[in-house]
């Protein structure tokens, strides 16, 4: 895979962040967790082993670790709530939310996964495989 640099921000701007590396993964996950933490029908995020570092406002940038989640964090800006990245170091991979992103990555969404987990009300996204929980 090649190097790419992804630039997103939160949604007032404060909060600005470059992530460097090779993208890994590109989920749409339907988890009960992502669904509360993005308030729609499932949370678009990237994976991407590389670095991450802010350009401005990581001052303002929040966590909320789910206490009984093995992974599962909600980071976002402490101003207006957007979803930021986080760099998740026991597995050495920036979590980027997609929506945060200002620019297009170089990965299309690969796959749904918890499906089983999911709303009927959300999306239709026959065209992608998916899977009831993490994929091999």
């Amino acid at each position: 895979m090649s190097t790419s640099m992804l630039s997103g921000s939160c949604l007032c701007g404060e909060v600005r962040f470059i992530a460097t590396g090779e993208t890994q993964r590109f989920y749409h996950c339907h988890c009960k967790r992502c669904r509360k933490a993005s308030g729609t029908g499932h949370a678009s995020n990237l994976f991407l082993k590389g670095t991450l570092s802010w350009e401005g406002g990581e001052d303002l940038v929040k966590s909320y670790k789910l206490p009984e989640a093995e992974r599962f964090t909600n980071t976002f800006c402490g101003t207006c709530g957007g979803r930021v990245p986080r760099f998740v170091e026991s597995l050495d991979i920036v979590f980027i939310p997609a929506g945060s992103l200002d620019v297009e990555p170089d990965l299309a969404p690969q796959a749904r996964i918890f499906t089983g987990s999911g709303t009927d009300w959300s999306c239709d996204e026959a065209g992608l495989p998916g899977f009831s929980e993490y994929p091999d």
